[in-house]
């Protein structure tokens, strides 16, 4: 099961760039760039549903646990059996406190709640994401722990600096299967702000 997990995560997860709404053909979270320097934009996002699962542990494991939960459902682990088209990025967000995670997937436009089916698993819970502003740096390479940590102090430094209220975050976002190559992965650390 996990490798089959691993090999779907690979043929549905794509790179590329832009800020349209599909990534090399996979849909994304609806937005526009409000603001660009460099790698870090404002984004105006736009509202789509979420499906989520909270996750105890060490961010790298509960990564992996929330991502096998959420792809099983969208592999056919539902009530009726449907798949559910991949989308990107895989966004992974820490509760207060540490130790828990929220990982979520954006569920494909053409869905409402009322038209998902229901999932096999009590730990899955639909999620309307409504319109929001955020911070966002965009960055290639391995994404490790240790990493995401300092980008996100960096970032968050640079939001302070520059008058930007933060409201939620840091949101990780990842957009590409484990096997592509560190310098062509798009990874994104992000922050809700005013």
């Amino acid at each position: 099961m996990l490798k089959r997990i691993i090999l779907a995560l690979g043929v549905a997860m794509a790179t590329g760039a832009g800020a349209e709404t599909t990534h090399k053909g996979y849909e994304m979270p609806p937005y526009t760039v409000d603001w660009q320097d460099g790698t870090r934009e404002i984004r105006s996002y736009g509202p789509h549903l979420l499906a989520e699962v909270k996750v105890s542990g060490s961010r790298s494991g509960a990564i992996q646990k929330g991502f096998r939960v959420l792809a099983g459902y969208i592999f056919g682990g539902n009530a009726s059996s449907e798949k559910i088209a991949m989308t990107v990025p895989v966004a992974q967000t820490p509760e207060p406190g540490g130790e828990t995670w929220t990982v979520s997937f954006m569920m494909p436009a053409r869905y409402t709640t009322d038209t998902l089916p229901a999932p096999r698993s009590e730990a899955i819970r639909f999620v309307k994401a409504g319109p929001s502003r955020q911070l966002v740096e965009r960055f290639s390479g391995i994404p490790g722990t240790d990493t995401l940590a300092d980008r996100a102090e960096a970032l968050r430094a640079w939001a302070k600096r520059q008058g930007h209220e933060i409201l939620a975050g840091p949101h990780y976002y990842f957009y590409d299967a484990p096997m592509t190559l560190p310098w062509k992965r798009r990874n994104e650390v992000a922050f809700t702000i005013r």
